[in-house]
């Protein structure tokens, strides 16, 4: 494992391994079988990640796996292509989720809807999942496909719809996760919202960097590749 240590604007030095804590360890592979699922659940409690993300679908297996454990389990909806379910079907398959054991849920935004000046939909379409889940609800806001007034009008909405964290993006197909758009989310985000940075996190240099813009969670697939430094420009990662 490498050594670098880096120090951040707090004063803390982090190494590699140290960023574990603040990374939601993601696997939504289509194709990953019952005992892939079981070795990331794995990896994800050997290694000190903050989270498994995965597939609702694969929820009672990691949650059997990580009981005991205190990782968190996170799962996603209306993902990986957003805005495509109802409203009432978002809100249904959020208290799914958080029945068979979810702690975390991230959802996807109905970017349309915003575009399209229904912002009262676009608020309560994240609201229903909120108050169905109970649990807390991170919004992917797509920013690089809004205006600047449309992602001032998204931030301030999804706050008032009750989430617990607002997100740059779904995946690195939106956006490679930037030190600018954490920082524009956290310069905006109430007292108690937090920002979780997303989409093609590869790298322990570039994690340290969206944790010292102010993210306090990275979801990222290539997480073993960032706590052993290993990671590079060839390494997959979504």
């Amino acid at each position: 494992m490498s050594e670098t240590t880096t120090a951040t604007p707090t004063g803390l030095t982090l190494t590699p391994a140290e960023l574990a804590p603040y990374i939601q360890h993601t696997k939504i592979d289509p194709d990953a079988t019952r005992e892939e699922m079981i070795a990331h659940a794995q990896e994800a409690a050997t290694h000190g990640f903050n989270a498994a993300m995965v597939p609702a679908s694969w929820l009672p297996t990691v949650v059997a796996e990580l009981s005991g454990t205190g990782v968190e389990i996170a799962s996603a909806l209306d993902f990986p292509t957003v805005g495509v379910m109802t409203s009432a079907g978002k809100a249904a398959e959020a208290a799914e989720i958080a029945r068979l054991g979810a702690t975390q849920l991230d959802i996807g935004v109905q970017i349309g809807w915003l575009k399209s000046g229904r912002y009262d939909d676009f608020r309560e379409d994240i609201a229903g999942v909120v108050r169905a889940s109970g649990l807390p609800v991170k919004v992917m806001l797509e920013l690089p496909l809004l205006t600047d007034q449309e992602k001032e009008a998204a931030v301030e909405l999804a706050m008032e719809a009750g989430v617990a964290f607002l997100k740059n993006a779904s995946s690195g197909q939106i956006e490679t996760a930037s030190p600018a758009s954490v920082r524009y989310l956290v310069d905006r985000a109430r007292d108690g919202v937090r920002v979780k940075a997303s989409g093609s996190i590869k790298t322990y240099r570039q994690g340290l960097e969206l944790l010292r813009a102010g993210a306090s969670l990275l979801g990222t697939s290539a997480g073993l590749a960032i706590i052993t430094d290993t990671g590079d420009e060839a390494t997959v990662s979504y």
